[in-house]
């Protein structure tokens, strides 16, 4: 899901917050609370970092709508479509090494698939991380998206699943031509990693990302158990929550495009790696690697999992991305001209909470950077 509204379009009383081992300094809690009343959410929570420290910070209401537990700065929290650049990532890890290339195609990897029509042959790993790759923008056609609903196998095998469904229809677009916002895409290039890998996606993304950057907090799904309310609960647009389990998040077929839940403090670790990427400074990859990834296709302004703009404040290019799955919304800038990253994420999903969000992100950058 990418956020296209808001200013994003134009120009705790006391807490601790740990990213990268920096305290944060500034506590946005009040204003988080004011945007909460205003937008009648159940909890927000925003972040901003400078370099690899956090310097700004802050929480504000409750964990469940109808509970009286408050909301932490290291409860965990659902980033949906954010987690497409950490699939991004992870392909370029794989490349770097020679296990995959940018132009890897789906029939050099799934040359077994008898099913598959001629057409997605020769469509590309680096076309699937720009939405360029032909993949549907829904996966309903044929009853494919109850299916992976219904599946009871494991992770991997669904996306098998899905990479199957899709590739024995006809291409939404002629692959190459057409930009479409594709979570399935994102799913099969991640399939991709695991099938050269031999080890599953959620396996490879711990190991090669999550467990270098020190985020410990990482998982799949909703965060949480429905036996304690330990952790925050989706709700709905209209304010419903709901328990941790299946129905709290779209299937693990779509994991690459959007299943991670982390820590905010443990997300602005991976923000940091990209501030640094983007300058010039490769973190677990080349600085080539990252200039691949963070740069659009010819024409438009998607790249691996980044939405690239252009902000006064950001004193040039910036790199933007939001996520939900309907229950929770977050959104994530980075601006390396300025050295800083900032996030804010809602416990619902909706409307409400993309304003909310851009509004949280607006006072943090007021309160840090200027500009705005």
């Amino acid at each position: 899901m990418i956020s296209r509204r808001g200013f994003v379009s134009g120009s705790l009383a006391c807490f601790a917050a740990r990213a990268a081992g920096a305290a944060a300094r500034v506590d946005l809690s009040p204003s988080l609370a004011t945007i909460i009343e205003q937008r009648g959410l159940p909890g927000l929570i925003a972040a901003a970092i400078e370099g690899d420290s956090v310097v700004a910070a802050g929480v504000a209401g409750r964990r469940r709508i109808d509970r009286p537990e408050p909301i932490a700065i290291d409860d965990l929290f659902h980033i949906g479509s954010n987690t497409k650049s950490m699939t991004a990532t992870l392909c370029a890890m794989l490349v770097e090494e020679g296990r995959l290339a940018w132009n890897s195609t789906i029939g050099e990897v799934f040359g077994d698939v008898k099913s598959m029509r001629p057409q997605w042959h020769d469509v590309t790993l680096e076309q699937l991380l720009v939405n360029r790759g032909g993949m549907p923008a829904t996966l309903d056609a044929d009853g494919l998206w109850r299916r992976l609903r219904a599946h009871k196998g494991t992770p991997t095998q669904a996306r098998r699943t899905l990479l199957e469904g899709v590739v024995s229809a006809e291409p939404a677009a002629e692959p190459g031509s057409k930009f479409i916002y594709s979570n399935a895409g994102f799913a099969v290039a991640g399939h991709m990693a695991e099938t050269v890998m031999g080890r599953p996606w959620e396996d490879l993304l711990h190991k090669r990302l999550f467990e270098p950057l020190g985020m410990r907090s990482t998982g799949f799904g909703a965060p949480g158990t429905s036996d304690a309310i330990t952790q925050p609960r989706g709700h709905t647009e209209k304010g419903k929550p709901v328990e941790p389990g299946p129905s709290a998040d779209n299937p693990p077929a779509i994991g690459p495009a959007g299943t991670v839940h982390c820590s905010i403090p443990d997300y602005a670790k991976y923000l940091s790696m990209h501030i640094a990427g983007a300058r010039g400074q490769g973190r677990l990859l080349k600085p080539e690697s990252f200039a691949r990834m963070h740069a659009p296709a010819a024409g438009e302004k998607y790249a691996m999992g980044w939405v690239v703009e252009q902000r006064p404040w950001g004193r040039g290019k910036v790199l933007v991305h939001a996520g939900s799955n309907t229950m929770w919304y977050l959104i994530a800038w980075v601006a390396p001209n300025v050295n800083f990253a900032f996030v804010a994420g809602s416990n619902q999903g909706g409307e409400a909470a993309n304003k909310a969000c851009d509004e949280a992100v607006l006072a943090a950058i007021r309160r840090t950077v200027g500009g705005v």
